[in-house]
């Protein structure tokens, strides 16, 4: 299965109301999407979100909460756009999510850049 990776709180924000991943590039990607939190915690992206809680389905945390450096969860990518009207998108290309599905439990995994393949093996049933 194909995965991206996030910085959290983004990969956290994505399974708490936030349906638009935003990239400097685009891609030809439709489909189950796993989605990896990465090691990385972007203190600037926590701000933000902390200013914009009424956009959240659950409240922040503090960084060390956020699993990082696992696969949390999938979702289905349904496009790549330009312009979104989502207050989520800030990028030149929007990755655009559906149904998100947050594990149970965080599956460590050492992520990769751009899309990346996860064995099936690794991925749990209630994906």
């Amino acid at each position: 299965m194909r995965a991206i990776s996030l910085k959290q709180p983004w990969a956290w924000a994505i399974f708490h109301g936030k349906p638009i991943e935003n990239r400097n590039w685009g891609s030809s990607h439709r489909g189950p999407l796993l989605i990896h939190a990465s090691m990385s915690f972007d203190k600037d992206g926590w701000l933000w979100l902390a200013g914009h809680q009424d956009l959240l389905t659950a409240p922040l945390n503090n960084s060390s909460w956020y699993p990082r450096g696992a696969l949390v969860g999938q979702v289905n990518m349904v496009g790549c756009v330009k312009a979104h009207p989502s207050p989520f998108f800030f990028g030149e290309h929007g990755f655009v999510f559906e149904r998100p599905i947050e594990f149970s439990q965080p599956i460590p995994y050492k992520g990769k850049l751009g899309i990346f393949y996860v064995p099936d093996h690794l991925v749990p049933i209630e994906a």
